[in-house]
């Protein structure tokens, strides 16, 4: 069995999730201890949880330590079955998330599949519905995945109540990927989705980024959300090249004024602009793990975040793959993936 701490560098829910990703699509069991060992409230949190419970039911796992406060899980896979799922956060919590702790093995399961989710779509510190659907999902068609998505409602933290559905069609081998060079830049949008919240937020939000990254009016749009189980609001700008494309969000809090949450979206497109690479920080660490089943693959990002360094780790205990990551320049770093 597969020992993994729990406590190994950022500490959070992303190192078990990684862990059941793989553990479903190598089907070799682990147990984890100290889970979230880094965080104010450790051990599993509803959406955590969630996540485990989803694995359970694709991979028709036996689970010792799936309970809410829970420090120490033991998961053992079976075969990963294709069908339809649905799966209920039951909270704010990030569906997305979710989706990635489970959607590896359906990428390599016996038949196609289906997967409705509920919970949060556009939360702070995970990835927004519409960075799978424009940025990540596109870029498994490239290895062979065809996926489609879906969204019926949007679910903004804290109320959450955000509904999507993901179709998956498995691949026999991924082909292999290789993003060094970005291309031309071919257009950048920015959207400023609001609900249950006044019209002049999202405007001053534009105007902030449009300022900032000297956009056209039309490259600027105000989303409302009419179906939203509360209030919420994000900031996402999108820069689509040849090659890849890209998105970067700020989300509203209570108390932060809609400029600073514009400027913080701003900022890091501008940053991704800058450094020339096709990877941003948040896209690379999600994509090292299916490299790492397609047994090789390649980018250019920036130097490795903690959830990088996280992914690369769990990485090792599963595969027989090699992660080297090399720095180019100032700001440029490559990651190479292979199998030693």
């Amino acid at each position: 069995m597969i020992e993994i701490d729990g406590s190994y560098g950022e500490g959070g829910g992303q190192l078990l999730r990684t862990a059941l990703a793989l553990s479903l699509a190598t089907k070799q069991p682990f147990r984890a201890v100290k889970l979230r060992a880094k965080r104010a409230k450790p051990g599993l949190m509803r959406q955590h949880l969630t996540a485990v419970q989803a694995a359970m039911e694709i991979g028709r796992a036996r689970v010792i330590g799936a309970e809410i406060g829970s420090s120490t899980l033991e998961f053992y896979p079976r075969e990963v079955a294709a069908g339809e799922y649905r799966f209920s956060v039951g909270t704010a919590g990030s569906a997305t998330l979710v989706l990635q702790t489970v959607l590896p093995a359906l990428m390599i399961a016996n038949g196609p599949s289906s997967i409705v989710l509920e919970g949060g779509t556009h939360n702070p510190l995970a990835p927004t519905f519409d960075f799978l659907a424009r940025v990540y999902l596109p870029l498994l068609s490239k290895m062979g995945v065809h996926t489609s998505a879906a969204i019926e409602r949007p679910g903004f933290y804290p109320a959450g109540g955000g509904k999507f559905r993901i179709d998956v069609t498995p691949v026999k081998k991924f082909a292999r990927l290789d993003l060094i060079d970005r291309g031309e830049v071919r257009a950048r949008r920015a959207t400023a989705m609001f609900a249950q919240l006044p019209f002049e937020i999202a405007r001053r939000e534009l105007e902030v980024v449009r300022e900032q990254m000297k956009l056209e009016a039309d490259e600027c749009s105000p989303v409302e959300v009419k179906q939203s189980h509360g209030p919420g609001n994000v900031v996402q700008v999108e820069i689509e090249s040849d090659h890849v494309t890209e998105l970067f969000s700020g989300f509203g809090e209570r108390g932060v004024r809609g400029e600073v949450v514009a400027q913080k979206a701003a900022k890091e497109a501008l940053d991704y602009l800058a450094a020339n690479v096709p990877v941003g920080p948040h896209l690379a660490d999600q994509l090292l793990l299916p490299m790492a089943l397609a047994g090789g693959g390649s980018f250019r990002s920036v130097a490795a975040t903690p959830h990088t360094e996280t992914q690369i780790q769990v990485i090792r205990y599963f595969l027989a793959t090699k992660v080297a990551c090399s720095q180019v320049s100032a700001d440029v770093w490559q990651y190479e993936v292979s199998v030693t």
